[in-house]
């Protein structure tokens, strides 16, 4: 394809488009393996480890309830990208639905908190990969230094990324199913021990915080966040007017019942433990202990490793293909709207993403920074950037039906609860106020871009200064 968009009229449906190759490769990608983008971003298999203890902090025997209400505003979320991955296919992802249907700066705002996001979302999964890392090697009495586990994280990303998206993508699918059966056993072998009987505490609203609830909830919007990133595939995915928004969808539904089957069976198992759930380093450890299989505590651990690895390398060719469009769109310097002629990959770009995801790792590293805190701090970091791009998607979907005649009541309430939502989210980030460095955080990202901003306003000029 060589024009800037190509457009085709379903019999009875919306007009729906493609956006050129840019240089990828077409129709490279099957059903499962555009699937695998999403759920490997999501590393549903890192969540019981590291992020179920957090939310049991905050809502205690709620926690199964946060995930649940989390579960169901992620899925509102993909249905509002759903409903343009179904008419537009692009590598673009979130940035090309905005840029569709609000004005310019509004969609250089998505674009950007969309790089940001991905960004950092590696960088956190690097200080998970730190980690999870330092309890593996524990028992060989091995301690490599910190910043040699980054860069291998970071350069082994960078490196698949930059080779074969097929290969990185079967890859990713591998590792990220070998965990989550891993932990799927332990989690059976727990029901089994407890008889599968129901657990009436966990979802008693008369005895539970819904402050801690509410609190949970914000938090475990961090385990979902990437689920979308297969629309970043929709120049080398199969049929991807189709695959698409199935796997945002599916990779949104399987996930969150992943999740609330976890940390139901974690604050179950931990009920009578002597260490509390939200206290135990290495929790699917103590799971395995008293489900009598404690051989499979180290398994599982090495099993989050690699499934850590996974998720650095999902969101740098996530990253790397937002930074490619927007590239060509002159949102970024014109160099990365390069490919790799013979691997057919945003090269330029994927190393870029695996740089700036590094970087951040790599001062906190020197500041003695624990890979448990990259994780939190990045992340928290990198919701801020998701939220606002989910918000703007919702936003944008209205404005897209409205100019094409096809909003309706239903589509009202979607996109108008979706963005209501998001917002809520981001507040609840400034009040309560949070502790240091959390307070902090909103406003490293709002200085961010507004350096972008002001980036994108400079090269405006420059741009018609020179014509």
């Amino acid at each position: 394809m060589h024009a800037e968009v190509e457009t085709a009229t379903l019999s009875d449906g919306p007009k729906t488009s493609f956006s050129p190759s840019y240089g990828l490769r077409e129709g490279a990608l099957s059903p499962i393996e555009t699937l695998a983008q999403s759920i490997s971003t999501i590393a549903p298999s890192t969540t019981p480890p590291l992020t179920v203890p957090l939310v049991f902090a905050l809502a205690g025997q709620g926690t199964a309830i946060s995930y649940l209400i989390a579960m169901g505003l992620m899925i509102l979320v993909g249905l509002c990208i759903a409903a343009f991955a179904r008419e537009s296919a692009s590598p673009g992802s979130l940035y090309v639905y905005t840029r569709q249907s609000l004005p310019p700066v509004w969609s250089a705002i998505s674009a950007w908190a969309l790089f940001f996001a991905y960004v950092t979302t590696a960088s956190a999964v690097i200080g998970g990969f730190l980690s999870f890392a330092y309890v593996c090697l524990e028992p060989l009495h091995l301690h490599p230094p910190a910043l040699l586990l980054a860069a291998i994280a970071a350069i082994g990303a960078g490196w698949v990324a930059y080779r074969d998206v097929k290969i990185s993508a079967r890859l990713m699918l591998f590792i990220e199913a070998v965990s989550v059966s891993l932990i799927a056993i332990v989690v059976a072998l727990m029901l089994l021990h407890h008889g599968f009987h129901f657990d009436r505490s966990q979802f008693a609203l008369h005895h539970l915080s819904g402050r801690g609830i509410g609190l949970g909830v914000m938090l475990a919007i961090f385990s979902f966040v990437g689920f979308e990133s297969a629309t970043t595939l929709g120049a080398e995915a199969r049929e991807p007017l189709h695959t698409i928004p199935r796997a945002v969808i599916r990779s949104a539904l399987l996930a969150g019942v992943f999740f609330v089957l976890c940390c139901y069976t974690e604050t179950l198992g931990f009920a009578h433990s002597a260490t509390t759930l939200d206290q135990s380093t290495a929790p699917f450890r103590t799971l395995s202990m008293l489900a009598g299989v404690s051989i499979l505590g180290p398994i599982i651990d090495a099993g989050v490793l690699v499934s850590m690895f996974a998720a650095t390398l999902a969101c740098v060719i996530a990253a790397s293909r937002v930074l490619l469009l927007m590239a060509h769109h002159g949102l970024a310097h014109k160099r990365l709207t390069q490919t790799h002629a013979e691997n057919q990959t945003p090269g330029i770009a994927g190393i870029l993403a695996a740089t700036l995801a590094f970087l951040p790792v790599a001062g906190l590293i020197f500041r003695g920074t624990s890979g448990a805190d990259i994780y939190g701090w990045m992340g928290t970091l990198a919701v801020y950037g998701f939220l606002t791009a989910y918000g703007l998607v919702a936003v944008a979907l209205a404005f897209h039906l409205r100019h094409q005649r096809r909003l309706t009541t239903a589509k009202i309430l979607l996109t108008g609860s979706a963005t209501i939502a998001m917002l809520l989210a981001i507040a609840s980030n400034f009040y309560p106020y949070p502790p240091p460095p959390l307070r902090y955080f909103p406003y490293i990202y709002f200085g961010y871009l507004a350096l972008a901003l002001l980036w994108l306003f400079v090269s405006s000029r420059r741009s018609q200064h020179i014509q």
